[in-house]
Formats: structure tokens, sequence, C-alpha cells
């Protein structure tokens, strides 16, 4: 065999050996130790990745729950509060009990009540349309129609409904991850706490314009009247900026908001059907009229000389 073929291949074999050596001591001189309980904790999480917990996915928001000292400002929309029991259980910590969450689409500008005034001829997304111009109807708040909130969702718990043009959330599926929330560009959706039997009532509009303009370019506007925020008996709506509010912490459902909102701009869903009032016959007017009560008829006076013919006759 040539020499120069043995040299050359002990050489590199000598070569590979010393720089294995010498990267295997870099890499014990420069190990970073990572906690084992990370692993257990990123296994007990449900693994959609969504960062809805305000991380880039679930081995970050594991990384963050072992450095923390406590868990009250970490939750895991997805897996909700037993969930986030179990990651208590593998770090020895107290759970945060969390009321769950809903997304809400508040806007009720189908096109039945919102028609258009234009036509956008562009990319089918509302983060454009949105970035370009207010939108095709005359109400710059209300929702685009493009889908991005769709696009967003990786639960499938959000549809746009093709009759009213606007989007429906389905309650059992939607998790409140918060994706739709940041790819609506009008700020329409809201995650709101879930009240027994996925019952709410809410304001349904994000219109800021005075009354007679939000009523123009929407039948079902809020037009700031104020109505609901004097009927409600728990403190629980505010009026800012010609636009109600219905707080979901301090509102007990108790629905007189929504008969009183002249516009039909707050909503009221899954409640069962309000019984119809029963059509009394009218009264007569001589019903309506208390009977006045039967005056007792004053005592007569004598006259002065009957009482003198009495005294003499008993004479």
């Amino acid at each position: 065999m040539n020499m120069t073929i043995v040299y050359t291949i002990v050489s590199l074999s000598a070569i590979g050996t010393l720089a294995a050596v010498i990267l295997y001591f870099v890499a014990q001189k420069f190990k970073v130790y990572e906690d084992p309980r990370i692993d257990d904790v990123e296994k007990a999480l449900p693994g959609a990745n969504c960062g809805g917990c305000g991380f880039a996915g679930c081995r970050a928001f594991a990384e963050a729950c072992v450095n923390a000292n406590e868990l009250s400002g970490l939750f895991c929309p997805v897996g909700g509060n037993d969930c986030m029991t179990g990651v208590a259980d593998i770090l020895g910590m107290e759970a945060v009990v969390q009321t769950p969450k809903v997304a809400v689409v508040r806007c009720s500008g189908s096109c039945d009540h919102r028609p258009k005034v234009n036509q956008f001829d562009g990319a089918s997304s509302c983060a454009v349309a949105a970035s370009l111009y207010s939108g095709e109807t005359g109400c710059q708040f209300g929702c685009l129609s493009h889908g991005d909130c769709v696009a967003a969702c990786d639960f499938d718990a959000i549809h746009m409904n093709p009759e009213t043009g606007l989007p429906e959330v389905i309650d059992e599926k939607c998790v409140a991850c918060g994706a739709c929330v940041d790819a609506c560009p009008k700020n329409l959706i809201e995650l709101r706490k879930k009240a027994p039997k996925d019952r709410k009532v809410y304001v349904s509009c994000r219109n800021e314009d005075k009354g007679g303009v939000a009523r123009k370019s929407c039948s079902v506007a809020c037009i700031g009247c104020g109505k609901c925020a004097k009927v409600c008996p728990f403190d629980a709506i505010t009026v800012s900026n010609n636009l109600a509010y219905i707080d979901p912490d301090k509102c007990k459902l108790c629905r007189k908001c929504v008969v009183e909102c002249p516009t039909n701009a707050i909503v009221e869903v899954n409640f069962p059907p309000r019984k119809p009032k029963t059509d009394l016959p009218p009264k007569t007017a001589a019903e309506k009229k208390a009977t006045p009560k039967a005056e007792k008829p004053a005592a007569t006076e004598k006259p002065a000389g009957d009482e003198k013919t009495k005294n003499n006759e008993t004479k």
C-alpha cells in the first residue's frame, strides 16, 4: 500500500479523535442544566402550542411554570383548571382556579342591518382591508367579513355565517386561546366569562359614533342613550364614547337591559323564551274610578221654638 494513503488515514483519524475530545470538554464546560420537571410539566399540558397562555408554546410555558414561585399569573386556557391542577401537583404548588372564558363577537351588523355602500375588490383579508379603508358599509367599526378570525382558530371553533356575513363562535369547541381576538383588526372579539348554561348578555356593537350617525349606518347599533345603565340594578353597565359596555363580572343576567334597549343592540344568548304577557280585558271607566265612601248625613239641629214648646208641655 502506498505510504501516502496510510499517512493520510492516520492523520485524519488523529485529527478526528482530537476534535472529538475537544468538543466533549467544551460541551461539558458550557453545558446548560435543565430541570427534569420541565419535561414532566410539558407532558401534562395539552400540546396545542396555541400561544393562548402568552408564551411561544407549551415548552416555553412549562419552563415558566417551573421557574415561577407561584402559579397565580400562569394559566393554560386549553387545558383549563384540571390541567393546571396536574401541573401544580408536579411542582408541589397550589393551583389557582380561574373562571372559564369563551370568545364573543361584538357585532350584529348583518347584511340586513348594515347595507353596503361600496365593494372591496382586493385581497380577502380583514387585516389588508382594515389598513386600506373603513369597510364596505357606513359603519367603520363593524366586521369586515373576510374571516381572519376563522383562519387563526386552530380548534375549528369559529365559522362565517354565509347569510349574515358575520363570524359565529361554537361555545363547545372554543378554548379561549385568544387567537381570534388578536386576528381581528377591528377588536370585535372579546373573551368573556362563561356563565351557567353558557348564557350571555352583552352589547353586540363597537360603534363609537354619535347616536344619529351610528343608527344611520346600522339599525342595531348602540346609540349610547344610557337607558340600559339606568335600569341595571347591579351597576354593571357603563357608557363611554357613545357606547355601552356590560361588565361580565358584575352582570347577574337579569336581562332588564335587553328589553330597555331601543335598537336591540344588547343580545341575550341561550335563555329560555320569554313568557308572553297575557292580554287582560280593558277596564271600564266605572271600574277605574274608585267608588267614593258614603258620607254620613249631618245631624239636623232642632229649632229653638220646638225645644221651648216641649218644656211648657212638661210643666
